[in-house]
């Protein structure tokens, strides 16, 4: 029976041990009773296990926190570089121009004649499609009367634009209320900033994406080179919208007042 107890004890310990990593084990006693009443202690290695923490989960979040250094040179030998950045920079130099145009505090005549207006497929300022005037301190004109059948077309573009604008027609000509400047204004321009930063943010993925696809039809390269300039063209991805939410995060203090 003895040597009996003694194998069990043993499988089990091997088996506890094979089952958690980094386990503490502390030897316990045995008391074993005979049919008479008597007992003894024999001296058997029984353990108790404990849990132990594996750390790979730290490891591998830390392994993703990792500085992705970028080697320009190896990366100008698989895609077009400079196109990269310069799409990337016309992403951002576009939320600059959007933010001037788009999110003063109080709408501007030259704001609103910079308003896109999409007519029959075709991108015109709406200064193309009609003559605009300031009537008095609170209003501007839009008169219409050039290209009438753009008219749908404006209405939705300016009230589209992120100006907190709100045009009424009357025949061929639209008044533009300007908005008093409130809080709730000044939110909504904030609100508005925040869609054209995720407009920016979209197409700098969308550069990073192209030059993915054009790393995949290269030739001659291993995945794990593949895998690392991947990496190299997000990193550079990552610090252009950070230089984007930096510009966002500017004209929002600027247009909710904060400081």
């Amino acid at each position: 029976m003895f040597k009996l107890l003694q194998k069990v004890a043993r499988s089990s310990f091997t088996k506890s041990a094979n089952s958690f990593r980094n386990a503490e084990f502390h030897q316990a006693p045995l008391l074993v009773c005979h049919c008479d009443g008597s007992s003894f202690r024999p001296n058997l290695p029984m353990y108790n296990v404990l849990r132990g923490y594996a750390k790979n989960k730290d490891k591998k979040k830390d392994k993703n926190k990792a500085k992705v250094e970028v080697n320009e040179a190896q990366l100008a030998e698989a895609v077009n570089l400079g196109a990269l950045r310069k799409d990337m920079e016309r992403a951002i130099g576009t939320l600059k121009e959007e933010f001037v145009k788009n999110l003063s505090i109080r709408s501007s005549a030259g704001s609103i004649e910079s308003i896109i207006v999409n007519v029959d497929g075709k991108d015109h300022t709406l200064q193309e499609l009609a003559q605009i005037a300031r009537k008095n301190p609170k209003t501007v004109v839009v008169n219409m009367a050039i290209f009438p059948q753009a008219i749908p077309a404006a209405l939705k573009a300016i009230a589209k634009s992120g100006m907190n604008l709100n045009p009424q027609q009357d025949g061929t000509t639209l008044y533009i209320p300007v908005p008093t400047v409130t809080k709730e204004h000044r939110e909504n321009l904030a609100k508005g900033a925040k869609s054209l930063f995720v407009k920016c943010k979209d197409g700098i993925r969308d550069v990073q994406n192209k030059q993915f696809k054009s790393l995949k039809r290269k030739e001659g390269l291993s995945i794990d080179t593949e895998r690392n300039l991947e990496q190299q063209i997000t990193a550079i991805a990552d610090s252009y919208i950070h230089e984007a939410e930096r510009i966002l995060q500017a004209k929002q203090n600027e247009l909710i007042g904060n400081n």
